[in-house]
């Protein structure tokens, strides 16, 4: 059917006026509620691929509980997105991230899960003024690179290892003791702070090897140390070279003890190891911990976390579950997603998360950490205690 110009100019003006009233109406729907977008970055692929993405599962646990409660900046309603990101424990892939979540332009970041990609993306946070709160890495180096916007919610290296050096002469009688470290940042650093401590304990390092975090086959290092007769092999790395480590020991005939950092300190470490495990001959520690009355927030927890995604907490979920909760938290008493606002509240905060209490000192490590002692029994970790 043929339309007169006059009636071609009214439909087309009608046409026009429906636009222009609905994006008015999008762009009054957008000014009643802010967008808040967190990012959060772990390795989902490669070999801890499962720690990875159990802290990611932390991540979207504690997203999707603060939209459930209605926040707010002042009257504007606040929605949290979050934009997760793979680094693969790789520092390359780690600031590729990094990156791409400043230019999708993120109030914050939580992560990443290794000191070794945490360390070079926090370098490129902090010139695009973005603060980031790492939930597992440990090196020392993390926070004391002096950026306002970094923090992390455990224990650093320092207190891991020394506290696991300490343990290993004075509590496991360990005299003669060998390391073994996979030269990441993490497990060189976790590594180097066990030795100083077993050493100042009375211990003696009678070897130290070296491996990678993709290695497989360890027969020629651990060959080398079985000469050496160990009471104690410490191992700074991740549980997916723990476990084959721990099968190689055994095929060798080495009985002493194993011990690790929160690297092998997962649920997942006694699958990978099978039968190598014996009762009581690995010892590990979480960089965090809760007791007495705070024991019941992380038991509930780790039941909805159950409930929730058909998995067992393997170690940091958690962490980065406060440490979502933490910034959000900063976020909406200073009324803003702004850094510029929210970062001087977020300096100053006291908070009570399932993993204790968490505030920061200067340097923006979690002040009075806590570390978890761990031995495993009938392929279960099993707590020994928690040390401050």
């Amino acid at each position: 059917m043929k339309i007169s110009g006059n009636r071609s100019l009214t439909f087309v003006a009608v046409a026009v006026a429906a636009v222009v009233l609905a994006a008015c109406g999008k762009k009054e729907a957008a000014s009643d509620g802010v967008v808040v977008k967190i990012g959060h970055v772990g390795p989902v692929s490669g070999a801890i691929a499962h720690l990875g993405k159990d802290n990611e599962n932390g991540a979207r646990m504690a997203i999707e509980e603060l939209n459930a409660a209605g926040l707010k900046f002042g009257d504007k309603a606040v929605k949290f997105e979050l934009l997760a990101e793979d680094d693969a424990a790789d520092p390359k892939q780690g600031t590729a991230a990094a990156q791409k979540l400043v230019d999708a332009k993120v109030n914050g970041v939580i992560g990443h899960l290794n000191s070794g990609t945490t360390i070079p993306a926090s370098q490129i946070y902090n010139t695009a003024g973005i603060p980031q709160i790492s939930p597992s890495a440990t090196n020392p180096k993390y926070t004391r690179q002096g950026y306002a916007g970094a923090f992390r919610v455990v224990a650093d290296d320092v207190h891991l290892g020394g506290t696991l050096g300490k343990y290993a002469v004075e509590t496991l009688k360990g005299k003669n003791i060998a390391v073994i470290d996979d030269r990441t940042a993490y497990g060189q650093g976790v590594a180097e702070e066990f030795k100083k401590a077993a050493t100042a304990a009375g211990g003696a390092i009678v070897g130290h090897e070296f491996t990678t975090d993709k290695a497989s086959d360890f027969n020629a290092i651990l060959t080398t140390l079985k000469a050496k007769k160990p009471d104690v092999v410490f191992f700074g790395g991740m549980d997916a070279v723990a476990g084959p480590m721990l099968r190689q020991m055994k095929s060798l005939g080495i009985q002493a003890k194993f011990m690790g950092g929160d690297g092998i300190c997962t649920a997942e470490l006694a699958k990978l190891a099978g039968d190598a495990m014996k009762d009581e001959t690995v010892f590990c520690a979480e960089a965090g911990g809760v007791e007495g009355e705070q024991k019941a927030g992380m038991d509930k927890f780790r039941t909805d976390f159950k409930a929730k995604f058909n998995a067992d907490v393997q170690v940091y979920a958690p962490y980065v579950y406060d440490a979502v909760k933490v910034m959000a938290t900063a976020m909406v008493t200073a009324g803003s997603s702004d850094p510029a606002k929210y970062l001087p509240v977020l300096k100053a905060i006291s908070y009570k998360g399932v993993t204790g209490d968490i505030a920061f000192d200067e340097k923006g490590d979690i002040k009075n950490g806590a570390l978890t002692l761990y031995t495993y029994k009938g392929g279960e970790r099993t707590q020994l205690a928690v040390v401050r």
